[in-house]
């Protein structure tokens, strides 16, 4: 059986245009500085709430001239800013997920230049034949999957000097809810670009604009041809942010929406979102991740439903239901 492994895999190894003598890179530990109120990375910040069960991470832009060359990206190895910045997102998110499991709602922002977010993708697409932007991409494609499959409510929250563009404006629509400032006097926009074009798939192997206009796939090709910067109401007229509220709501709209998500049971919240995530195709992934396991096994089982102070079981009395508040 190993001789039988060995020799398929040395056959699919062959099919690589992966130069079989190339040098890789080191993937070395992560510089994050860690206190009780969150952790503190090159191009991420993850602060947390535990008081009031949220946690808020921030991507920032990248800074400086990026390298533009396969012989640059490969020097640069994993100070490569998609890279890094990926990198330290997937270990946020870990994070979040073994260490604060209460934490009920995770804020997405971020911050910076968007035009050199859309350049570092500019980058990566013009070099996809070469076999480190396209390992860049590829995990890029399983943090913003990692981020989609973590059992927690994500609102993207949109302000002025945000970096929400190509691979980042995937983060805004990986979140369950966008809600983006529209104020005259502080401009705010998002950018759109090819990373947006299926580059990044989900679950269901449909990209994240595909799934929210499940309704009418024309509304991709109409998003992806929105030009420059999309201020607050085009946003809003062509469906890629959930609210837009003005400067005078904005505070309230916000955290009310944030303090009401974190009060729900925690068990119903995965179901419905899991399934409201992976609309569309069912693969493998989606059956476990936004079936099997968001449904059968938390919803109806679980003591959020039916233990003792369950919402199930406190139904149509003068009960309030406790919840355990603990998520994956």
């Amino acid at each position: 059986f190993r001789a039988a492994v060995q020799e398929h895999a040395e056959k699919l190894a062959a099919t690589s245009d992966r130069p079989a003598d190339g040098k890789g890179i080191a993937l070395n530990p992560l510089n994050a500085s860690v206190s009780e109120a969150g952790v503190e990375y090159s191009s991420v910040s993850l602060q947390i709430d535990r008081a009031r069960r949220v946690a808020t991470i921030i991507v920032r832009a990248p800074e400086g001239d990026l390298p533009s060359t396969p012989e640059a990206i490969h020097a640069a190895g994993d100070q490569f800013w998609p890279l890094r910045a990926f990198r330290e997102l997937d270990d946020a998110i870990l994070r979040l997920r073994q260490n604060d499991p209460e934490v009920g709602v995770i804020v997405l922002k971020t911050t910076g230049d968007p035009e050199k977010v859309l350049e570092a993708d500019r980058i990566l697409l013009e070099h996809k034949d070469f076999w480190l932007a396209r390992e860049i991409v590829n995990f890029m494609k399983r943090t913003l999957k990692r981020v989609d499959l973590t059992a927690r409510s994500l609102f993207a929250i949109i302000e002025p000097g945000n970096a929400f563009a190509g691979s980042l404006f995937e983060l805004a629509l990986a979140a369950d809810r966008q809600y983006m400032l529209d104020d005259p006097d502080q401009p705010n926009s998002v950018r759109l670009g090819p990373m947006n074009a299926a580059v990044l798939p989900m679950s269901n192997g449909l990209s994240r604009l595909q799934v929210r206009f499940l309704y009418d796939p024309k509304l991709v090709d109409a998003a992806l041809a929105l030009d420059g910067e999309v201020d607050p109401q085009q946003a809003m007229d062509a469906g890629l942010v959930s609210f837009a509220p003005d400067e005078l709501d904005w505070d309230d709209e916000v955290r009310l929406a944030i303090e009401g998500r974190a009060a729900f049971s925690p068990d119903a919240l995965t179901g419905m979102e899991a399934n409201l995530r992976f609309a569309g195709p069912e693969t493998m992934e989606t059956k476990i991740f936004g079936r099997l396991s968001a449904w059968q096994n938390w919803i109806f089982q679980r003591p959020n439903a039916v233990g003792p102070k369950g919402a199930l079981t406190t139904y149509g009395s003068n009960e309030r239901a406790e919840f355990d508040y603990g998520r994956t």
